[in-house]
């Protein structure tokens, strides 16, 4: 009987360019954890979009492109493993930037022909939401606080293919907010890093900045109009003294990181609540995406999850942003259950997880993103 799969993933579906092996231990023919990453190869972008103040598709798609055969040649280098040890290919077929998606799928889908191998595609936010059960061994059901450049869900994880959406954002992603009042700022890219760093010197009181839809039922939240309360600020300094000084800027940082805190927190908390009877005797909530790294909504987040007597898992930071070992992870799950995909299985640039919920607002015509 077989013990385990081994899968080669590739990510390619913003700004990291992304390869890596991993096994999967079996029981009773299903994958179940913690995994074993043999190998993480990610090359990041952020170097060639700095100058943009943020992700631009078309240089991306041309990066991946030109990155993803030399990433994956690395990954089974490190992994030690010829392809003919491999299992399968999984690739991310969506959401995302449908460049960098298409790049990642063709070259998975090349390298499974020509090496006679399974091809699997996966759903980017599924590798996210999955990654608990690679790293932890975390076991059904439990919730998942998806915070990143892109995406902002809170998701009831029932299964490798059951998701149900609790809330999100109705417009911008936490780290889309946090580049754009970085730029406006004036600091530097990508802006969670920077914001945060120019926060540690700041008073998050001095300016009195919004908790959007914090008096409004539900779980849904909204960081546009705290990025536009902050842009106000800015400007209001900018009229009465001709300028903003250094401390101006920690403050205002300061004031927003604290604000977009209390908002993920306190939304969280009532997802908590209202999942709390599927949640069983021992209630998870994990946490990834690039946001998470942020050391203010951690310490939020794990003060939530204590009050309401859950737990707090959250992934290794190389985990949490975008990788490929999710990937391969994601790939052997739906690989066990469902079998491989057809070599003819679209890039999708959308793809929600939750397919019954409704769709957010700002979702565009084509429906929603995620």
């Amino acid at each position: 009987m077989r013990t385990h799969l081994t899968l080669l993933g590739l990510e390619s579906s913003c700004d990291e360019t992304a390869a890596a092996v991993v096994r999967a231990p079996l029981r009773d023919g299903l994958p179940e954890g913690p995994g074993e990453i043999l190998s993480s190869v990610v090359m990041d972008q952020a170097s060639l979009h700095a100058a943009y103040g943020g992700v631009v598709p078309e240089i991306a798609a041309r990066a991946h492109a030109e990155r993803l055969d030399i990433a994956v040649e690395q990954a089974l280098e490190a992994a030690g493993t010829p392809l003919q040890a491999l299992d399968a290919v999984a690739a991310t077929a969506g959401p995302g930037l449908i460049g960098g998606v298409l790049s990642g799928v063709m070259c998975a889908k090349g390298i499974a022909l020509g090496a006679g191998l399974p091809f699997v595609g996966v759903n980017h936010l599924a590798g996210h939401a999955l990654t608990p059960r690679l790293t932890e061994g975390l076991a059904y059901p439990y919730l998942m606080l998806l915070v990143s450049g892109g995406h902002c869900q809170i998701l009831a994880v029932l299964g490798p293919d059951r998701f149900r959406r609790l809330g999100g954002s109705i417009d911008d992603a936490p780290g889309e907010a946090f580049d754009k009042v970085a730029k406006l700022l004036g600091l530097g890219y990508p802006g969670g890093p920077e914001v945060e760093r120019e926060a540690q010197g700041g008073d998050p009181g001095r300016f009195d900045l919004p908790r959007p839809l914090m008096d409004r039922p539900g779980c849904d939240m909204s960081f546009s109009g705290l990025k536009t309360a902050l842009r106000r600020a800015r400007d209001r300094l900018v009229e009465a003294q001709g300028g903003i000084t250094r401390q101006d800027r920690a403050d205002l940082c300061a004031g927003f990181q604290a604000a977009a805190a209390d908002v993920l927190a306190q939304k969280t908390a009532r997802a908590l609540r209202a999942f709390a009877p599927e949640a069983g005797p021992a209630p998870a909530i994990a946490v990834a995406g690039g946001v998470a790294a942020n050391t203010r909504l951690r310490g939020a987040l794990e003060a939530a999850a204590e009050a309401e007597g859950w737990r707090l898992v959250a992934p290794p930071l190389r985990l949490c942003t975008d990788n490929a070992a999710m990937i391969a992870w994601a790939g052997a799950e739906k690989l066990a259950r469902e079998g491989a995909d057809a070599l003819d299985l679209p890039a999708r640039p959308r793809w929600p997880l939750d397919a019954g919920a409704a769709p957010l607002i700002g979702s565009g015509k084509r429906g929603a993103k995620a």
